[in-house]
């Protein structure tokens, strides 16, 4: 990702740290957003979709901690990077920080070049969380590939593609090979709030599934649930 496609957004309601912060993280390039306060930054980082958040604890109308609390509990905002700039000594923000879901902290009075090598390290860490989210796509268990992203599973070298609901009920289940799997989990994982469904249902999807892949890579826990063996 080149650094004209990177959004940063720069939440403070200190006119000069905008304008330094701005300057220096333009001049390399990023797309640089800026909010004077915590409704306006939260509002701005909807809007904007940024890559990293730097934000300031102490604001008026909403401080730091309580901006990124909404910002975290906004789903199109979950990988986004957030930086907190808090004044050397400030223990307590950095902690409370780290509570409401920050990634890591910047520390004032900023120096400029500081500040970048900071913001590209901050990043990094967004491109490779990015990579691992791709990875995580495609899961290989055994003799089983599972394609999370195109719900297609291939099989001995047999591409099949499975109902949505057998899909992520195997999805489930291989994730953790030889955990076991309560039946109420299983439900709220696959089937969530979608119906009420019985316990029968996860029994029929499983029979399916042993059809289709192997009697052997479904082990049922008498009473508790069931789990995928290799």
């Amino acid at each position: 990702m080149n650094n004209k496609d990177i959004k940063i957004l720069l939440v403070d309601d200190e006119p000069d740290i905008l304008e330094i912060v701005s300057y220096n993280l333009s001049a390399e390039g990023y797309q640089v957003y800026t909010a004077s306060n915590g409704v306006e930054g939260v509002a701005k980082a909807k809007k904007k979709q940024p890559h990293l958040i730097i934000l300031d604890v102490m604001m008026p109308e909403m401080d730091g901690i309580e901006a990124c609390e909404k910002i975290r509990a906004t789903p199109s905002l979950e990988n986004t990077i957030i930086a907190f700039l808090t004044a050397r000594g400030e223990d307590y923000s950095q902690v409370a920080g780290f509570d409401a879901g920050a990634d890591d902290y910047i520390t004032k009075p900023i120096k400029p070049k500081v500040l970048v090598s900071k913001v590209k390290a901050l990043l990094r860490r967004f491109n490779e969380g990015a990579v691992t989210a791709e990875a995580e796509d495609i899961t290989s268990v055994g003799d089983l590939i599972i394609n999370r992203e195109e719900y297609k599973i291939v099989h001995k070298g047999i591409e099949m593609v499975l109902p949505r609901k057998e899909f992520e009920l195997l999805a489930l289940l291989a994730s953790k090979p030889n955990k076991v799997f309560k039946r109420e989990v299983i439900l709220d994982k696959v089937w969530g709030n979608e119906v009420v469904v019985g316990g029968r249902t996860i029994d029929v999807h499983i029979r399916k599934l042993r059809e289709k892949i192997g009697d052997n890579n479904f082990k049922t826990v008498k009473g508790v649930g069931y789990k995928f063996v290799l």
